[in-house]
């Protein structure tokens, strides 16, 4: 009988994603594809390096050996590469010990087409047309963005994910406002709307689904935590902890910062990533910790 994935938390991770192959793809976007392929073939034995996402991958792996959990939680690499060039990952996993069995290499073919078919809650890459994609069907999905301080993966197996508010957790409803007609129209708009929770983001569905998995583990070896690190401040944090409250789940973490800098509480967090829309925030988090850009959906 075939295996579903129905009750599994699936994770698709690009290989780019998950190790670093940015001389890779430097070699692809300067010399072109056959290059590319020679490179990958000839060094088919040399182990690839950590990528951004392997510290949260590997944790996330590591909740298939307690045995509290009901629900498997499942990775799936997938990569616009051909078959061909699966054998220096397979190599790396192995070497890594990373027990990923499943992937798919479409050979150019944009990847959002196929995550629908394996199931996917998240979908990891740092290719941003497939992640645009992704978003637009309604899959929770982030780029990474490149770690430029090559960062090394905690040795901790807690699991550490920090997230923004609106636009990522929370739909961009109010996002809108404030971007549109400015702070004031931003807060008489919560204000008035404090009692509605707010509108499903495209990583709720993913966080609820967190929060499942931590009911499962008593809270004295809890293997998750969370952050909720937004730009909002008083009066308009009431609308976000009522919406929590309305789902029937706790938020570890929260800071409401008021619009200052979001940097040097990302890094005293120190998440195994970090989610977030704006291109601000984004470039100065992924100085501190691994970060994945969440673009809105078109």
């Amino acid at each position: 009988m075939a295996e579903s994935f129905s009750d599994y938390l699936v994770i698709a991770v690009s290989s780019r994603a998950l190790f670093d192959l940015e001389l890779e793809n430097g070699i692809f976007e300067n010399e072109g594809l056959q290059a590319y392929r020679r490179y990958q073939l000839e060094h088919q034995d040399v182990l690839l390096q950590p990528g951004v996402a392997f510290g949260l991958v590997r944790k996330i792996l590591a909740l298939n050996l307690r045995s509290e959990l009901s629900r498997a939680v499942e990775v799936v690499i997938v990569s616009r590469n051909n078959a061909e060039c699966a054998l220096r990952i397979s190599n790396s996993l192995d070497h890594y010990q990373l027990p990923i069995t499943r992937s798919a290499w479409t050979s150019g073919t944009p990847l959002s087409r196929y995550l629908d078919a394996f199931g996917v809650d998240l979908f990891l890459s740092a290719d941003p047309a497939d992640v645009q994609a992704a978003i637009n069907s309604g899959i929770a999905a982030a780029r990474i963005l490149p770690d430029v301080l090559q960062q090394v993966p905690s040795d901790s197996p807690e699991i550490r994910i920090a997230f923004d508010g609106d636009a990522v957790l929370f739909s961009d409803e109010s996002e809108r406002v404030y971007q549109e007609q400015g702070l004031d129209a931003f807060l008489e708009h919560e204000k008035s709307n404090a009692r509605r929770p707010l509108p499903d983001g495209p990583f709720a569905r993913l966080f609820r689904n967190l929060a499942q998995i931590q009911a499962e583990f008593p809270a004295e070896s809890q293997p998750i935590r969370t952050a909720m690190v937004t730009a909002r401040s008083s009066p308009a944090h009431e609308r976000v902890i009522r919406t929590f409250a309305a789902w029937g789940v706790r938020i570890d973490e929260a800071f409401f910062l008021g619009g200052m800098s979001k940097q040097a509480i990302i890094g005293a967090f120190q998440p195994d990533l970090y989610f977030d829309d704006q291109d601000v925030h984004c470039a100065a988090s992924s100085g501190v910790a691994p970060t994945g850009q969440v673009p809105w959906r078109q």
